[in-house]
């Protein structure tokens, strides 16, 4: 668990991926192939093939939002941003699954600009 006075100091990406890393090495470890196989058909399932990777990341997205999982939006914004895709065509994307998933949605989409600000360095101060 990261504490508090870490995540204070860390950024949202870089406490997200410590996390993440730090989590997927434990379950990993457990050395069970029902989750081994889960993680690599995951990792199958984004490379290129007729789509190309940026399309898959914004379908996980999406999926992610209208799911409601902060962890995988969170993922696949962190994808996102490395492979270069502008604000505008993820803010686009992140429209279609609050239209899928309805206003339940909203607070979910609240922490994925917020953390989209921050990979875009358009962090801003607290009103």
């Amino acid at each position: 668990m990261i504490l508090r006075e870490e995540r204070s100091i860390m950024t949202q990406k870089e406490a997200f991926e410590t996390y993440r890393t730090r989590m997927n090495q434990r379950l990993t470890d457990l050395d069970n192939r029902v989750i081994k196989r889960v993680f690599s058909v995951d990792s199958l399932a984004y490379e290129t093939g007729v789509l190309d990777r940026p399309t898959k990341e914004l379908i996980g997205l999406v999926a992610s939002l209208v799911l409601r999982c902060d962890d995988c939006v969170r993922y696949h914004l962190n994808q996102l941003d490395s492979l270069g895709l502008s604000q505008e065509a993820i803010v686009e994307a992140l429209g279609i699954g609050l239209v899928v998933g309805g206003t339940i949605v909203i607070p979910h989409l609240r922490r994925a600009i917020d953390y989209l600000d921050e990979l875009k360095g358009q962090v801003r101060s607290p009103e």
